[in-house]
């Protein structure tokens, strides 16, 4: 494993994480479509739901105080961008394109809400299992790409961009 990503596991108290697990599984959690992955032009069929906690310089949802614990974890000075990410299973394992988030450096976490095959790949070699309650933090500048699972019925990451 590089210097440049660093993984830390059980991130949450069990309680906290249950508590996001459960809002981000439930019913009452409001996703929404997006026919594009990455930045780029794509022409697959491929897609995927977001939740856009915080964006523009301002809170997005009324659930992003959930995620405060979070905030001391990483460090944050001042906030990007938090986008919820839910990857439906495609019944194939895919890989999307590798990608930088922004054209700028900045701070790069990924936050797993449940476990699966899909893991979060890097363009160096290097592959992340999407585990619960695990936080992946990596320099702003690797290039990275999410797949698709196969045996869960969804993938589910909180990606934090921040200084």
């Amino acid at each position: 494993m590089s210097k440049e990503i660093k993984i830390i596991d059980n991130v949450l108290e069990k309680e906290q994480f249950k508590d996001i697990q459960a809002l981000m599984t439930s019913l009452h959690f409001p996703w929404f479509y997006s026919s594009t992955i990455t930045n780029k032009d794509e022409k697959t069929k491929l897609y995927y739901f977001v939740h856009l906690f915080f964006d523009n310089f301002q809170k997005n949802s009324s659930f992003f105080d959930l995620l405060s614990p979070l905030f001391k974890i990483l460090e944050v000075n001042s906030l990007i961008r938090i986008k919820g990410n839910m990857y439906p299973n495609v019944n194939k394992k895919i890989q999307n394109d590798f990608h930088i988030d922004y054209p700028y450096e900045h701070k790069n976490a990924i936050f797993y809400i449940n476990s699966n095959n899909g893991p979060t790949v890097f363009k160096s070699g290097e592959k992340i299992e999407s585990v619960e309650n695990r936080l992946l933090i990596f320099n702003s500048k690797k290039l990275h790409a999410s797949t698709y699972c196969t045996d869960k019925k969804t993938r589910i990451n909180i990606n934090f961009n921040y200084f």
